[in-house]
């Protein structure tokens, strides 16, 4: 203690504070129970010591007052005092005398622990242990009181999976019994119970605690690690009074309630054998949304984007965001065809969007559900990057007009790892959506899987704690009891700007659809299920009971709801057909009828002094900004190929990006390690050397009036940061979205985006987005997980017919990426690159782009282009043709080579090295779906006597050879040729590439030689 008596000489309380904390820590673990210290004295102490500390270093009170009971001359004189004036009974406020040492250099009072009521009664340790002991009991409620409320509608399971009551929480366990009930306890600062009242019976402060924390509702946030924020929330639940809800409240409840469960009724009537994945036993959803959104929109919020699986979709649709009833009930009739594009897709997973009245807070509100497949958080980080577009779009830089709604199942959110994904990203400054409202409709029950052996945590929301998100677990058969966490989490997101979760705990009144059958696996639930009425039933009970409403009120009501479900089942019947289109979930409001004529395919060139000046910009460093002495000779060499008219793979980019800048597009690029880039090329943030935190990106400095560019290197995550960027690209059409893996391999771990949303997103939910996904590719000699981006699996999802060849006229090449489903590249020039790139923009529609990027060919001196391949004039080129003395004397070349990507210039180096520039051709295929038939036509009707091989550094069965080989026939045979197609490249494999480096140049040596031999 003489360190601590040292420490208080020295300054003011708020500076040797958290000295003296780290001195304690040490001091505190060492004291023995037979010091006098009880075995909840820490735990007591740290709650009286919270208003000023946080966390175990609070201990440290507690010893101060043992160390001045076992040597007063121990501890500082300021302490002395104290302790004397409490032992004499002083009241509170009173006992505490500043010394002046103290008082001349701090204007701030140390807090005061905690001790007696009673004026006049002598102290000793008894009652200072009692009354620490009560503290402790109140913030043992605090922070385990969720662990005893009673949370399960049927009353059969433990929300968090354990039926035993916490330790903390028997008052047997701190020494207090049924003589201390009457006894009056000061109150502490940590908690609000009181209201106005100081002071409360023991029996009165337990009971209230219990009111607060273990009823019907489970708050959990004591794990949250800032004072302001706990305190927030112990004001909105312990205040007295604070939760009640008033008769107008209570019927708006009841109402929504009757619209929730008479539409899964009527469905239930008039469609018995349909899967529509019902929302009976947590019909309190509906109150629970409509809540959240009358709350938000008061505060200011316009914008409401919903992500949500399939259960309770249709029920959401209809009642919440409003969606006319009867375009709901034309999905049902499976004789309709669509009216437009698309496959379709099964009604509940179908999206919306749609703007209303908000009757509650008479302002117009927006509400977008994101379309989304089975696969059921997958829709989380899309609807996470539509909202962060959307307010980025708007301005709304602190997100207090647009917000997000992400609604769950209990088994998804603990076992799917996008949740995990998706929450880290709710805090990252290019990611943040500034809070999202998590609802998970807690069936306690996934499938077919008991909660105990589907998660490992007591409780499916525990992924939240990592973010320190609060919990309100509520029994969703408490209808006003969601209503008032509804509206906390909704005052939460807008205080703090923080991911919140409400957990309803309920149950699934059905199977996991209509057809399936409960019973094989949970008979005593569903037995129990059976038995039990629901909510509607058992609130409009208490309501009629309580005289709130009349019983005539409450069947007029029914009535009233019933006759709007049938008139809308007739205006139903009269429906011809379906539009697919008026599902979507982000309208392009007069997107494509000012694009002009659809079958043309605008200039994708620029001025030369566009170039020149982008250039100029991304090669100089501002003045008095230090950078690495090593990117010093990379923007000199950049200055140096702008002299000469010359582009490298980065430059390319730079003036690709810059250019569509200048045209008012906004350029978004995210992924790991963008801003350098993975192969140390890009350099698009440059960082000062000497000052943390200070950065330049040339890109925004290029032009007045530029569009904002946004390059942030992403948290490691492909699935969840690849949906979010899809969310983002499908707000604005006119804004370029990229996202960069850091090796092409590592778009594995999104396939689900990729599959379910990209490459099949249009067919199923008429549903464009120009996304770009940059997938480095190339087999360098380094291994089999980083040399391919698996291109084959992107060819094979192309919608294009390998044994029909399109139309042939103008619109030939307009037409083929009108029907295709996404355009995959592997370019070989800087200057297709940049045109592809200026391509996603000019077109008159949106198509997602594969790119297999390059890795060598990023400093490759032959893989550069010149200016006047991007100036006007130029144009993407779908395939590079042979140009050299081979194209001079095409009836005599021997073979023609077709390839794309890196291995041209292999091909290039061996056929130099062989001396056959003569004999053999190269044409390069850059982009291969849609498939060039035309061009690749023209090429082997050029040379007709040469052999046709294509060429692929990528194994047989991978890389593009399955796609190209029936396309290519399919040209033999439209041009009645009877030539085969050879090939020539790598074996068939398991694995992707070797390991070996001597293996990876053999191999490399065997398909040239094959390519070569004539």
């Amino acid at each position: 203690m003489h360190r601590i008596t040292k420490l208080l000489t020295k300054g003011p309380v708020s500076e040797i504070l958290p000295h003296i904390v780290r001195t304690t820590r040490g001091y505190a673990s060492s004291v023995k129970d037979g010091s006098g210290r009880g075995p909840l004295r820490a735990f007591a102490t740290q709650a009286a010591a919270e208003p000023f500390l946080s966390g175990s270093s609070s201990t440290y009170v507690e010893e101060m007052y043992l160390a001045w009971q076992r040597d007063p001359n121990s501890v500082h004189k300021s302490w002395d005092a104290f302790f004397r004036q409490t032992a004499k009974g002083a009241p509170p406020g009173q006992a505490y005398t500043r010394p002046p040492t103290l008082a001349a250099s701090s204007g701030v009072p140390m807090p005061l622990p905690l001790h007696a009521v009673t004026q006049g009664a002598p102290v000793d340790e008894k009652i200072i242990e009692d009354h620490l002991s009560v503290q402790s009991i109140i913030r043992s409620y605090q922070t385990r009181g969720h662990n005893i409320s009673s949370l399960d509608p049927l009353g059969i399971l433990s929300a968090d999976l354990d039926s035993t009551t916490p330790p903390e929480l028997v008052i047997d366990n701190y020494g207090l019994g049924d003589a201390d009930m009457e006894r009056v306890f000061r109150l502490p600062a940590t908690t609000y119970i009181g209201g106005n009242e100081p002071a409360l019976p023991l029996k009165e402060i337990i009971r209230r605690m219990e009111e607060t924390y273990c009823r019907h509702i489970g708050v959990e946030f004591m794990f949250i690690n800032n004072l302001d924020q706990t305190d927030w929330i112990r004001r909105k639940f312990e205040t007295p009074g604070i939760m009640k809800l008033n008769t107008e409240d209570k019927r708006l409840i009841l109402a929504r309630l009757i619209r929730s469960t008479r539409f899964e009724e009527f469905l239930a009537r008039k469609w018995s054998s349909e899967k529509r994945f019902g929302l009976e036993g947590c019909e309190v959803l509906i109150p629970c949304m409509k809540t959240i959104i009358d709350s938000s929109s008061a505060i200011g919020v316009d914008s409401f984007i919903i992500g949500m699986p399939h259960r309770g979709r249709l029920n959401v649709l209809a009642n919440v965001c409003r969606k006319p009833l009867e375009k709901i009930i034309c999905q049902f009739d499976s004789k309709l065809e669509a009216a437009d594009e698309g496959s379709g897709d099964v009604k509940y997973h179908l999206g919306m969007s749609h703007e209303r009245l908000n009757r509650v807070t008479n302002k117009n509100i927006r509400l977008a559900v994101v379309a989304n497949p089975s696969h059921l958080e997958a829709v989380d980080p899309v609807a996470q990057g539509k909202t962060k577009a959307e307010q980025f779009y708007r301005g709304d830089n602190d997100g207090k007009k647009a917000m997000s709604i992400l609604l769950h199942g209990d088994a998804a959110f603990s076992g799917q790892g996008i949740v995990y994904e998706t929450m880290h990203l709710s805090d990252l400054p290019a990611f943040t959506t500034h809070g999202t409202i998590h609802v998970v409709v807690n069936n306690q029950i996934g499938f077919t899987t008991d909660p105990r052996m589907s998660r490992s945590s007591p409780y499916c929301t525990d992924v939240a704690r990592v973010v320190n998100a609060p919990i309100f677990h509520v029994n969703a058969d408490d209808p006003e009891a969601v209503t008032y966490v509804s509206r906390v989490a909704a005052e939460w997101r807008s205080t703090f700007g923080k991911d919140v979760i409400i957990d309803l705990v309920s149950y699934r009144r059905m199977g996991h659809n209509e057809m399936d059958e409960p019973m094989f696996t949970q008979p005593l639930m569903y037995k129990k299920i059976a038995k039990e009425p629901s909510v509607l039933t058992k609130y409009a009970e208490s309501l009629i009971n309580t005289n709130t409403v009349t019983q005539q009120e409450f069947e007029e009501e029914i009535s009233k709801y019933d006759k709007i479900c049938e008139e809308s089942y007739m205006l139903a019947k009269k429906e011809t057909a379906v539009s697919n289109a008026e599902w979507l979930d982000s309208p392009w409001t007069d997107f494509f009828s000012s694009r002009g004529d659809q079958m043309k395919i605008p200039s994708t060139s620029v001025n030369e002094d566009v170039l020149l000046a982008i250039g100029d910009k991304v090669s100089t460093v501002p003045e008095n900004f230090q950078v690495h002495g090593g990117l010093k000779r990379v923007l000199r060499s950049r200055a140096d190929m702008v002299k000469n008219r010359m582009a490298d793979w980065a430059l390319g980019e730079c003036f690709a990006f810059g250019s569509l800048l200048k045209e008012g597009i906004h350029v978004r690029l995210s992924g790991q390690d963008v801003e350098r880039g993975t192969f140390s090329h890009r350099h698009h943030v440059l960082h000062h050397q000497e000052i943390d935190k200070k950065t330049y990106v040339p890109l925004n400095h290029l032009f007045q009036d530029q569009a904002h560019y946004t390059v942030c290197n992403s948290s490691l995550s492909e699935y969840g940061v690849l949906g979010f960027e899809l969310g983002y690209s499908m707000t604005n059409p006119n804004a370029l979205v990229i996202w960069e893996a850091q090796f092409g391999d590592f778009s594995n771990t999104a396939q689900c985006i990729i599959d379910q949303f990209i490459s099949s997103g249009q067919a199923k939910w008429v549903r464009q987005s120009g996304i770009v996904l940059l997938l480095p590719h190339g087999y360098e000699g380094m291994g089999p997980e980083h040399s391919s981006c698996r291109i084959e699996r992107f060819l094979q999802m192309s919608n294009d017919d390998p044994e029909y060849f399109p139309v042939e006229g103008p619109n030939f090449e307009i037409q083929q990426l009108h029907e295709i489903n996404w355009f995959v590249c592997n370019f070989t020039t800087p200057a297709n690159f940049f045109h592809a790139m200026r391509r996603q923009i000019s077109l008159p529609f949106r198509k997602p782009l594969i790119v297999a990027t390059p890795k060598s060919l990023l400093r490759l001196p032959e893989a550069r282009s010149g200016f006047d391949d991007m100036i006007e004039g130029s144009h993407f080129m779908r395939v590079l043709p042979e140009t050299g003395e081979a194209s001079e004397n095409a009836n005599t070349v021997k073979k023609l080579l077709f390839c794309s990507g890196k291995v041209y210039y292999e091909l290039c180096k061996e056929r130099e090295k062989k001396d056959m520039v003569s004999d053999i051709a190269i044409a390069r295929i850059e982009q291969l779906s849609p498939f060039p038939f035309d061009l690749v036509k023209a090429e082997m009707q050029k040379y007709p006597n040469a052999r046709v091989t294509w060429v692929q550094e990528e194994h047989k069965n991978m890389g593009p050879y399955l796609y190209v080989e029936p396309r290519i026939r399919t040209i033999l045979k439209k041009i009645e040729d009877d030539r085969e197609m050879e090939y020539a490249g790598r074996f068939p494999s398991a694995a992707s590439a070797t390991g070996n480096k001597q293996m990876h140049l053999m191999e490399l040596a065997g398909f040239m030689e094959a390519a070569f031999s004539c």
